[in-house]
């Protein structure tokens, strides 16, 4: 178990110096590749003339497909190193910058986005609701959220423990990469959308695609069985009177 006396930027820096071999990971594996990339994008919908902030963006994987569907790009990563390489895969002309998520996005504009996309990030912030509510400043008013994380359920078989605990956990991934996430139970996830002044519009429990079968089929029997992540679509609440 971890503890919450550990920094936020202790827990996330370890992805400098990660970031080549997490983009080749990503770019092929179960979890990305086949279950979090497919069912993020059919929830984001039609994105071609909109402008869309991809919120740890990491190595650009999403941008790049974003770019090819006709969206105008805007991304940025905690991360410098993530940063360099989806420069490396975008080209000198993307749209992107170093930025920590739970810091202020001072240099975007009330109303400047279509959609946001934050895709396995938001569970590894500290202040989650103040990172959603700037996330909503951007957004025009009839934009959307789409937003990724691991499924809470998944959280609980993982690391034990009573399903409605809230905590810091730690997990060992390949080559020695340590990952610090923040788990609770659904209904404080939902808490936390709506205090930020969201709506949910859409949730999948994520599926995985075929094709993991074929390429994964150890992968694929589990999540077949049981969820590993899940996603939201979310809306700006309408105002009233």
């Amino acid at each position: 178990m971890s503890s919450n006396h550990h920094s936020t930027s202790a827990r996330r820096a370890t992805y400098d110096g990660f970031a080549e071999t997490f983009a080749a990971e990503a770019s092929v594996s179960a979890y990305n590749a086949h279950y979090d990339r497919p069912t993020v994008l059919e929830l984001l919908g039609e994105v071609a003339g909109k402008r869309v902030l991809d919120a740890g963006c990491g190595p650009g994987l999403y941008l790049a497909e974003l770019n090819r569907r006709g969206a105008e790009t805007i991304g940025f990563d905690q991360s410098s190193d993530m940063i360099n390489a989806a420069r490396q895969r975008l080209g000198p002309g993307a749209n992107l910058r170093r930025h920590d998520l739970d810091e202020p996005l001072h240099w975007l504009d009330d109303h400047a986005v279509d959609l946001v996309l934050a895709a396995l990030v938001i569970h590894y912030l500290d202040d989650r609701v103040g990172a959603l509510r700037e996330l909503h400043r951007v957004l025009r008013p009839n934009g959307r959220l789409v937003l990724s994380t691991s499924h809470p359920t998944a959280d609980w078989l993982d690391s034990g423990g009573g399903y409605f605990e809230q905590r810091y956990e730690q997990q060992q991934w390949s080559r020695g990469f340590k990952h610090w996430y923040w788990r609770q139970p659904l209904e404080r996830w939902i808490e936390e959308f709506t205090a930020a002044g969201f709506a949910i519009e859409n949730l999948v429990e994520h599926q995985p695609q075929r094709t993991m079968s074929q390429h994964h089929p150890s992968d694929y029997a589990k999540l077949t069985r049981e969820p590993g992540f899940i996603a939201y679509r979310l809306a700006k609440a309408t105002a009233t009177c």
